[in-house]
């Protein structure tokens, strides 16, 4: 495949972030059906090749989501290149049977890159210590409107659409408010010591068990859906794909027209079939 970037510097963020935007724009996108084949040839021949062309294909995608975090003040360039590590994993990851294409399944893991990059370096003090809270602290920054602290009403406002206490989400704003402090901390004595942020933001990425877990975790998850949905019968199965698997997602009237039933019947039958596939998957975790 011509992907017409010579020199291949051009690909490092860092170097030159407008030519490097320009130079990921001039890449073709593959079709489903080019995507499919270099995924096969990744996934069963172990093909480095095929995984350098999916890469390439997929790195305006990565600038894209990593420009909708600009407002961190962090540089644009190590956003685009955490970002690229997000997708790299996504691209070994991935695997060509599950029907889904390689954005749909890559989105995640240039997300959470570009996430624990924020975390490490938008504050030294770390103010998230928890998944919860790391949920919290994204969901705060897009929620609110000013910088100014928020009143009682907007803190009601954010507690309710977060599924949070009101004293959570004060929590949170104080943290995000807070002054920064050094990553190694001062402490004169033992007791204390664990409160220095570099006791505590422990980067685990690199640990080889960690990462096992992760792709056992992920095999197991597309298996056991792959399971739940082979319990369901034809048409339900044939619905949930056509809404929720599907490139092209389906309507309610389209599959409405299609099966000659009305779009409240489709609906019916849609919530029922999730609501099998989430004992089955439940019953399989027992």
């Amino acid at each position: 495949m011509e992907t017409s970037l010579q020199p291949v510097d051009i690909l490092v963020p860092g170097r030159n972030l407008d030519a490097y935007m320009q130079a990921v724009g001039r890449i073709a996108v593959l079709s489903a059906e080019q995507e499919h084949k270099l995924a096969e040839r990744l996934f069963y021949e172990n093909d480095l090749e095929a995984a350098r062309q999916l890469v390439l294909s997929h790195l305006r995608f990565v600038v894209h989501i990593a420009k909708s975090y600009s407002g961190y003040g962090l540089p644009m360039s190590d956003l685009i290149q955490e970002g690229n590590v997000g997708l790299m994993k996504a691209v070994k990851r991935f695997n060509p049977e599950v029907g889904v294409r390689l954005i749909s399944f890559a989105v995640h893991w240039v997300k959470a890159e570009i996430h624990e990059f924020i975390l490490r370096n938008w504050r030294i003090v770390k103010v998230a210590t928890t998944k919860a809270q790391r949920k919290l602290f994204f969901n705060l920054r897009s929620s609110k409107k000013k910088l100014a602290w928020l009143n009682n009403d907007e803190v009601n406002a954010v507690a309710k659409d977060l599924g949070v206490e009101t004293n959570v989400v004060r929590e949170m704003e104080g943290r995000m408010a807070g002054q920064d402090t050094a990553f190694d901390g001062f402490c004169d004595d033992d007791e204390n010591a664990y409160q220095s942020p570099s006791q505590y933001l422990q980067d685990q990425h690199a640990d080889p068990a960690i990462q096992l877990e992760n792709a056992n975790w992920t095999a197991s998850s597309i298996e056991s859906l792959r399971h739940a949905l082979s319990m369901l019968d034809k048409r339900s199965r044939d619905i949930l794909e056509k809404r929720w698997l599907s490139e092209n997602k389906a309507t309610l009237h389209n599959l409405a027209a299609d099966y000659g039933v009305s779009a409240e019947r489709i609906r019916q039958l849609e919530k029922n079939a999730m609501k099998k596939v989430k004992n089955a998957l439940l019953s399989k975790e027992d």
